[in-house]
């Protein structure tokens, strides 16, 4: 099920994972093949990882099975539970004629968020594993700046996006499009590649899908932006490709501090102000403020 201690380097290298955690995985590789009862909670999470490949919107049951590891392998299993699913994905891909670039691209990502963790805490570590699974279930796939995820629209964007006139129903084929870390600037420029290599893409792998729309759900889209950064920066040139789904009441305001500071939990007051973006998550905060996820939408024709 997972490569022994000689091959594993490599397999590590390939899926972007730092090298200086690269030893201590490799290290504790024989303290989960060993214990009988670490092994079985592998096993029951790689079943639930694979089950039903190629079917959008299936929750796994990640967190949920992870949470019986034991305390010192809790923040690594994660990592041989996808290392062990890589050749069913791998195989899902191959059948679906998904090009191998696209395929480690996609699943570099496991390394990106071994980075995170370690930027944040310091250590080797995985956070949000069911984050994880949409990319080795076939759900989701990384194509130039962004990453496009398979999905289905929901009842409130299904009515706002057919109260601008399109022929939608809850259950319409969509995308979900994700910005992630450690990829360069958001430029349109970069934008504009993602989409057309993503039009390409699922009209050649999923012709029977047909999404009519991309969604993002982001801090991002959060319009409050516009007061802080200029017209022409990246980030409100993103917005304005966007029709607003729904506007949300709840305040969100760790996610920009962690996505912008790397750690949620910094301290509102002492959050720097090296560059514009920084300037404005952290005095917008400091002022009394708040942050809000931002809903949007925009056509997506398929083909």
């Amino acid at each position: 099920m997972l490569p022994d201690a000689d091959d594993l380097p490599e397999l590590l290298l390939d899926l972007a994972v730092p090298h200086e955690d690269i030893n201590e995985l490799v290290a504790l590789l024989p303290a989960v093949t060993g214990d009988a009862e670490t092994a079985r909670i592998l096993e029951s999470c790689v079943e639930d990882l694979v089950r039903g490949l190629d079917e959008p919107g299936r929750t796994a049951r990640l967190d949920e099975l992870l949470a019986d590891a034991p305390p010192a392998l809790a923040g690594h299993l994660p990592v041989y539970v996808f290392l062990a699913a890589l050749p069913h994905t791998l195989a899902h891909h191959r059948g679906r004629g998904i090009p191998p670039e696209v395929s480690r691209r996609t699943l570099a990502d496991l390394g990106r968020h071994i980075a995170v963790h370690r930027r944040r805490h310091g250590r080797t570590g995985l956070p949000a594993p069911g984050w994880l699974a949409r990319h080795f279930r076939g759900e989701l796939y990384q194509l130039g700046r962004l990453q496009f995820e398979r999905a289905r629209l929901g009842q409130r964007t299904a009515a706002a996006i057919a109260a601008a006139g399109w022929d939608v129903v809850p259950g319409t084929p969509c995308l979900n499009l994700h910005i992630p870390d450690f990829h360069g600037p958001l430029t349109p420029s970069a934008c504009d590649r993602s989409l057309a290599l993503a039009r390409e893409f699922f009209a050649r792998h999923f012709p029977e899908e047909h999404p009519v729309a991309a969604l993002c759900h982001s801090w991002l889209l959060d319009p409050q932006l516009r007061r802080y950064l200029p017209a022409h920066s990246n980030i409100v040139r993103f917005q304005e490709r966007f029709s607003v789904a729904r506007e949300d009441t709840e305040p969100s305001d760790t996610e920009p501090v962690q996505f912008v500071f790397g750690d949620p939990d910094l301290p509102v007051a002492e959050l720097p102000r090296r560059t514009s973006v920084e300037r404005a998550v952290g005095d917008h905060l400091r002022a009394g403020g708040h942050w809000y996820i931002g809903h949007g939408w925009f056509p997506f024709p398929a083909g």
